[in-house]
């Protein structure tokens, strides 16, 4: 990995992904390249159980770095085309990890950088962050779709067309995020939470993120028997014997990284 604007580090089966491009985290074209790399990296990087996405600084992510954005229509031909197709792709290689990604929002997530958050599997935030879609004041459009997966109709349309900012405890208050704590409590809560994904069995998380990610949009009786084949498939691997002799002696189950 290069960590060049985006830092990784590895540890107890969690790979911790730090934005760090000064001063808001504004996704640039080498922004998005580096981020698409490093989690197509961490997607076969054995032993990684676990993601928590995070941002340096005060911001998790202002969203699109504007400046660049302005010059795109005076560009070569095509070059519009090729950044609205890496701007899809840095949500889209979040959503299809094997492995869970927490998003731990340490200050404002804008426009594609709430994409980032809302694609990830689950939020933790801190006090002070802020989540918004301000692309109807800056000439733009974009974020509705993935915010419509997560958000309720009212609250989305609300932020589209007004670009409220909306305060961590409002989500929490809604239910929409997992946690809302102090800023100095962040990664611990993120931490805990991946941790305890990170001690499961590494087949059945990917096992599990392959239902999360294909029943969403089938029907009920498709996706509940594309489940049960799952769970088929589950019970022929090792952990699962693993996983219940440890229950049947009262143990904690141990788990190599084998897939």
């Amino acid at each position: 990995m290069r960590n060049e604007l985006i830092k990784t580090q590895i540890a107890d089966h969690v790979a911790i992904v730090t934005m760090d491009a000064p001063p808001v985290n504004a996704q640039s074209r080498a922004f998005m390249d580096e981020l698409i790399e490093v989690f197509d990296e961490l997607n076969e990087t054995p032993g990684v159980r676990c993601i928590v996405l995070t941002g340096a600084g005060k911001c998790f992510s202002a969203g699109a770095d504007i400046k660049s954005r302005a010059k795109l229509a005076d560009g070569v031909a095509g070059d519009t085309y090729r950044h609205l197709r890496r701007a899809r792709e840095v949500g889209f290689v979040i959503m299809e990890m094997n492995v869970p990604v927490i998003a731990a929002v340490n200050g404002p997530a804008l426009g594609a950088g709430m994409g980032l958050a809302i694609c990830s599997d689950m939020i933790v935030a801190s006090t002070n962050a802020v989540f918004g879609l301000p692309e109807i004041d800056i000439g733009l459009m974009g974020g509705v779709r993935h915010t419509m997966r997560v958000f309720p109709m009212s609250l989305t349309r609300r932020m589209v067309l007004t670009g409220w900012r909306v305060p961590a405890a409002e989500l929490y208050r809604r239910g929409l995020i997992e946690a809302c704590v102090e800023p100095e409590d962040l990664m611990d809560t993120a931490m805990e939470l991946a941790r305890n994904i990170a001690s499961k069995s590494p087949a059945a998380i990917r096992l599990a993120k392959r239902a999360l990610n294909t029943v969403e949009t089938m029907g009920l009786k498709d996706g509940y028997r594309f489940e049960q084949n799952l769970t088929v498939e589950m019970t022929r691997h090792p952990d699962s014997k693993e996983a219940m002799r440890a229950f049947m002696e009262k143990r904690p189950a141990v788990f190599g990284d084998g897939l």
